[in-house]
């Protein structure tokens, strides 16, 4: 996909440029390859920036060096580089049912519904009250049946 994306770049650079869409392009590219390395990051505890570099179809492991250094300084992935080695350690993923977030979360769900619950209630515990204002089916058809008696007399008598 980023090597697909890098092509489009320098093949219709200049057409972009003109589009003024060139710098839209670059931005993608840079999305393509963070959540490549999020992705990669998650799969791999221990992996070669070597594989890095062919995974994400970069030009040189030198700059896949550089890439996921800027990416571990923005906090876009939390792993290390072993700069002797040449590889990227990604540090231990937090398993997120372990804590107490799912708890919280599925805590203010509910509240939510039973607010809502609530409201609706007491919206129909007043709707009862005003019922009694409410004109029936068949008051509003006789009432709708006098206004056309009318309008019909109206119209005889312009004649």
């Amino acid at each position: 996909m980023n090597l697909r994306v890098s092509c489009v770049a320098q093949e219709f650079g200049e057409t972009f440029k003109t589009d003024q869409t060139y710098s839209l392009i670059v931005r993608l590219r840079h999305n393509v390859i963070k959540t490549g390395l999020k992705k990669i990051n998650m799969a791999y505890s221990h992996i070669s920036l070597d594989d890095v570099c062919k995974k994400l179809a970069l030009e040189s492991v030198q700059d896949t060096e550089y890439i996921v250094a800027k990416c571990i300084q923005d906090g876009v992935i939390d792993a290390t580089i072993d700069h002797q080695g040449q590889t990227m350690m990604s540090k231990a993923n937090l398993d997120i049912y372990s804590t107490s977030d799912p708890q919280v979360q599925l805590h203010k769900r509910v509240a939510f519904c039973l607010d809502m619950h609530n409201q609706a209630v007491k919206a129909m515990r007043y709707a009862e009250n005003t019922k009694a204002e409410w004109e029936s089916a068949e008051e509003r058809r006789e009432r709708l049946k006098q206004e056309e008696e009318m309008m019909n007399s109206m119209d005889d008598d312009d004649f």
